[in-house]
């Protein structure tokens, strides 16, 4: 039997949470906030998008404008949210509604042929922007769906299982009713009651009706099969400061992680370490240009699979060559549209600590 989302509706109407993109009641939704909230929020928490989107809505206020902004300005802004791929759809996308005159689809169906839109940010639109009723199947959702039906196959493989268990609960007159708050009543409900440690089943309005809280096991699902050994990879980059205190970047390739984004020049990543000699064989160069490098340290970065150890290496040199400045590799302070990814920030933080610069 399905729980009742009459029971979930009215927890959520006294309790709901008050968010920057989520419209109080009797209020018109915003398809761009919502579209804008849920590409933030892939693998990322409320807390720490709250700022981006605040930062993001006074820059680009709409779709359109969003479309029209510089690249090197959206990935700027977002600098810090990681996984830049999303930045990039995000741009992308935005180009493709603004082609559509400024307006997202309002199907699942149709917001799945938009870049960077997949089976659950279609849903999450389609449900909380368009009232279309179907459930978005989120982490959250996720845990509520496995603990209420007592789901104990260990994730990744029951995903599937979980998903397909979890597009019922919407099952009843009052759910479909009110897709919108029936979806983001799930969220809430994962986010502040079904939480992945100490679940605050004695508050729940679903507690009677849920497997997991009559078996006694609610704490431990969705259960997870053992994580294999994440593996570890090795960098070398390279922070070289000028008196007028330029600094020397390089943009990394559109495809791959950190994509398109500018970062301290430096060879690829790759399995085994790199010894001195080889890493400085691969240091910036160019005409009467003679950096003296130091090894100042090394930045730990983590990935979602593989930890990337970064041999950093830094030098001062009194100017750079025009060459390199015409270019546009060089940057000075005050650059605002220049944002370095946390890695990288990582690797000019150690290098300012050991006092080349």
């Amino acid at each position: 039997m399905l729980p009742s989302a009459t029971d979930l509706l009215r927890w959520y109407d006294r309790h709901r949470r008050i968010l920057p993109w989520r419209a109080l009641p009797g209020q018109n939704i915003d398809p761009y906030r919502v579209w804008l909230s849920e590409i933030m929020l892939q693998q990322t928490t409320v807390t720490a998008v709250m700022p981006y989107f605040e930062r993001f809505l006074a820059a680009f206020p709409d779709v359109t404008a969003l479309a029209r902004a510089p690249q090197d300005r959206v990935m700027a802004l977002w600098a810090g949210l990681g996984y830049y791929a999303r930045a990039r759809n995000l741009h992308a996308c935005a180009k493709a509604v603004a082609a559509r005159g400024g307006t997202f689809p309002d199907t699942v169906e149709g917001l799945l042929k938009l870049p960077g839109i997949g089976a659950y940010t279609a849903a999450a639109i389609a449900a909380i922007a368009f009232g279309r009723p179907v459930v978005p199947v989120d982490g959250n959702v996720e845990r509520v769906t496995s603990r209420l039906f007592a789901l104990t196959d260990p994730l990744p493989g029951a995903r599937k299982a979980i998903a397909a268990r979890a597009v019922t609960l919407n099952g009843d007159a009052q759910a479909k009713a009110r897709p919108s708050d029936f979806a983001q009543a799930l969220f809430d409900l994962g986010a502040g009651i079904c939480t992945p440690r100490n679940p605050a089943c004695v508050l729940c309005p679903w507690r009677d009706a849920c497997a997991g809280h009559a078996q006694g096991i609610a704490a431990t699902l969705p259960r997870r099969a053992p994580k294999a050994v994440r593996p570890v990879r090795h960098g070398v980059h390279f922070c070289l400061v000028d008196e007028a205190g330029g600094l020397l970047l390089a943009r990394r390739p559109e495809k791959g992680l950190l994509g398109g984004m500018m970062g301290l020049p430096g060879p690829h990543w790759r399995d085994e370490p790199w010894p001195e000699a080889e890493a400085l064989a691969q240091a910036p160069t160019a005409p009467r240009m003679q950096p003296r490098w130091r090894m100042v340290g090394q930045v730990k970065h983590v990935f979602t699979h593989f930890t990337l150890l970064v041999d950093v290496y830094a030098a001062t040199i009194a100017a750079f060559p025009n060459s390199m400045a015409a270019r546009g590799c060089v940057h000075y302070p005050g650059d605002g549209a220049v944002a370095l990814p946390s890695l990288m920030g990582k690797c000019v933080k150690v290098a300012r600590k050991a006092d080349i610069f």
